[in-house]
Parts: structure tokens; C-alpha cells; sequence
């Protein structure tokens, strides 16, 4: 538990010396905002759920196809306050690719500017907790989209449903195979129904409902301080 704290504690301060030397603008206004208090409730922390479609794995080589969220508040999923956006970029889709995230060339040529994107993402993510399945990807792709457009990457709290789902395993000294750890599988682990995958909106709100599930799971349930979802 002590680990956790010094995590928090370590990015609220990395949050305050960032802000000490950020840019003007969308950067600089999300930094300003604190972290939630990892003491306080799941209910009272403000959440949003994102998901990120990219063409690879690789941040820096790879790029940003689509970008999906919306908020969770007192454990309840505003899908009034969804967010999906597809990002223009150059060079032709590959065919994998159109298969797997069903976006086109025609498509992405209409969507809006990385710039755009990141910034709105940044206002709605200020003073919340980011939500996600396996974090290594919207960690790594959005910082380095920070770091293109403004020099510097950010640090926010995280939650990871996969990270969760495989603590629960641990705690029970269940064995799995790494595929049990998908989102699409741990849903039907969970009871939860199957839905459209590779949609950045649509994973996005599946791993709100993912969340929602674990936290059953909590004896506290929705009073569950956020320092023991944190990772």
C-alpha cells in the first residue's frame, strides 16, 4: 500500500515541476489541474475511460488511428459525454490494418489534426483518472504525441483493467494463459456481453464496464479507495 502512495505522490510531484516549464496551452492547462486523491472513493473520482487505435505497437514508429472515451462518475458510464475521433495522417492505410480498425484511407483523409485531438483529449482528461486496458499502449502513444506537439509528456494516475484482472488471478493463484487477459475474454469471464472490438469508442466503454465488474469484486465496492485501483 506504501508503494502506492509513493507512486501518487511521485507523479503529483512530477505534475507540479512539469507545470513549473510547460508551454502555453493545452499541455500546461491539464498539468495545472491536481490528480484526484488516491484516499478518496471510487465513486467521488472523476474517470475516463480511453482507448487508443494505432496502426502498430511501437509509439515511435507507429501512429494514431482513432482515439475513444468517456466518462465514468459515481460508478456510472455518461455515454452523453462520448468522444471518438479518427486522425488524419499521411501515407496509405495498410491492408491489415483497414481489416482489423475497419478505417479507411477516405476516412482517415476527413478525420481531424493530432493537434486537435490531443488537446481536447487533454481538457477532458485534466484532474481525472485515466482508465484503460493494458496502459503500455494510450501511455506510450500519447506521451509521445505530447512530446511531438509540445515538447514534453505528461503523467497522470492510471487505471488498467488488465493490470487488475491479473492480480485477481494472483490473489486466487489461479493459473491462465496470457489470452484470458484480453479484454474481449475477460468480459465473458465477468458475464459481461461480447461487443464490437477495435473500435476506440466501443473498447473504450467496454473497459468502463470491465471496471465496473472488478469492482464488484471489492468488499467495499464503490467506497473502494482509488489508491487500491491504481497500478
Amino acid at each position: 500500500m506504501q508503494n502506492l502512495f509513493d507512486y501518487f505522490f511521485s507523479i503529483e510531484r512530477q505534475r507540479i515541476k512539469l507545470l513549473a516549464r510547460a508551454p502555453q496551452g493545452p499541455i500546461k492547462e491539464f498539468l495545472k489541474v491536481p490528480f484526484p486523491d488516491p484516499q478518496q472513493s471510487l465513486a467521488k473520482t472523476p474517470i475516463l475511460a480511453v482507448d487508443f487505435e494505432t496502426t502498430g505497437l511501437n509509439a515511435k514508429q507507429d501512429k494514431l488511428l482513432s482515439v475513444g472515451y468517456v466518462n465514468i462518475n459515481n460508478g456510472l458510464i455518461k455515454l452523453g459525454t462520448s468522444q471518438h475521433s479518427i486522425i488524419t495522417s499521411a501515407g496509405e492505410m495498410s491492408k491489415e490494418n483497414v481489416i482489423i480498425h475497419q478505417i479507411t484511407d477516405s476516412e482517415k483523409a476527413k478525420g481531424s489534426q493530432l493537434e486537435q485531438v490531443v488537446s481536447q483529449l487533454l481538457t477532458d482528461l485534466a484532474g481525472k483518472a485515466m482508465l484503460v486496458h493494458y496502459a503500455n499502449i494510450e501511455k506510450s502513444f500519447l506521451q509521445q504525441a505530447c512530446m511531438e506537439l509540445y515538447g514534453m509528456a505528461p503523467v497522470w494516475p492510471i487505471i488498467d483493467t488488465l493490470a487488475l484482472a491479473k492480480k485477481q488471478f494472483d490473489r486466487q493463484q489461479k493459473h491462465y494463459h496470457p489470452s484470458q487477459l484480453r479484454l474481449v475474454n475477460l468480459r465473458a469471464d465477468y458475464n459481461l456481453p461480447a461487443h464490437h472490438e477495435h473500435n476506440a469508442l466501443n473498447d473504450a466503454i467496454a473497459t468502463g464496464e470491465l471496471l465496473l465488474a472488478l469492482m464488484r469484486h471489492y468488499p467495499q465496492g464503490l467506497h473502494t479507495p482509488l489508491q487500491q485501483f491504481l497500478v
